[in-house]
């Protein structure tokens, strides 16, 4: 605390008057920065390839694989997949990649996530950086203005984001057909799409507010048993939404960075049957 003799200019924000006078910045002697420094990264890079991947418009199916970032595929300028989750509801007048169409529902989900909110405030917004270390921003309004109160719409992403994982699954299904759609066959694209469904459901229904959905408004659990066991699972599932976060996003773009290696023939897709 101030002693009385200790002056500090009242600069607003963290650093006001009415703060402990210390000079020093923070009192952390760790690399406290190396977190958000590593978040940076690892969200840009990720922002960087599904932009290139999305505004491509190439090489994003090859039967019977489709890249996650095409499906649904809604415009008529899409490849045809047979039995694949196409329909040319966009005509001919939608001249840019089919991608765009669906790609802002599951973007929406991540953007407004718990989590990912946490991830790049700190990363790169600074607020604040890492616990203990002050941001450097004179006030702090949270969520309660635009356009941040927007991420109050994560509860109607959350019900995009079902529909779109219900495709994926879809999708998943499919891949057990060869090259020539007959089924009862698996390649290793098949096992890049089983991780990446698994990850995708794991990490969509441990989100918070698929937690609120199973168990909210009930006062007695003991008179709701299976609603009680569903919220316990989503809980356990939820302790480790960071993880699921992360390995999810991982797991997307190999899928597609996967299909891409395939359908521009950079190899051929291994088939175990």
């Amino acid at each position: 605390m101030a002693t009385g003799t200790e002056t500090q200019p009242d600069s607003g924000g963290v650093r006001g008057a009415e703060r402990a006078a210390i000079a020093a910045p923070h009192l952390r002697t760790d690399r406290w920065w190396l977190a958000p420094a590593v978040t940076a990264a690892g969200l840009l890079a990720f922002v960087v390839y599904s932009t290139w991947r999305a505004f491509s418009n190439a090489h994003y199916y090859a039967a019977p694989y489709v890249s996650p970032f095409y499906s649904p595929c809604l415009a008529e300028n899409c490849r045809t997949m047979r039995g694949g989750p196409n329909a040319e509801i966009f005509g001919s007048w939608w001249g840019v990649s089919p991608a765009i169409i669906i790609l802002i529902f599951p973007l929406g989900f991540r953007l407004t996530c718990y989590y990912y909110r946490k991830a790049y405030y700190r990363s790169f917004w600074a607020s604040p950086p890492a616990c203990a270390v002050a941001e450097p921003h004179r006030g702090y309004t949270g969520e309660t203005r635009f356009p941040l109160i927007l991420q109050n719409v994560h509860r109607y992403f959350f019900y995009a984001a079902l529909l779109v994982a219900g495709v994926l699954t879809y999708d998943t299904v499919l891949s057990f057909r060869d090259t020539h759609y007959r089924w009862g066959h698996m390649g290793l694209g098949t096992l890049v799409f089983l991780a990446n469904i698994v990850l995708i459901w794991a990490y969509t229904i441990s989100c918070h507010s698929c937690r609120h959905i199973v168990g909210a408004k009930l006062k007695h659990f003991s008179r709701h048993p299976v609603r009680y066991r569903a919220w316990q699972f989503v809980g356990r599932l939820n302790a480790r939404h960071m993880l699921l976060a992360w390995s999810s996003l991982v797991s997307v773009a190999l899928a597609d960075f996967y299909v891409y290696l395939v359908a521009s023939g950079v190899f051929d897709d291994p088939r175990f049957f």
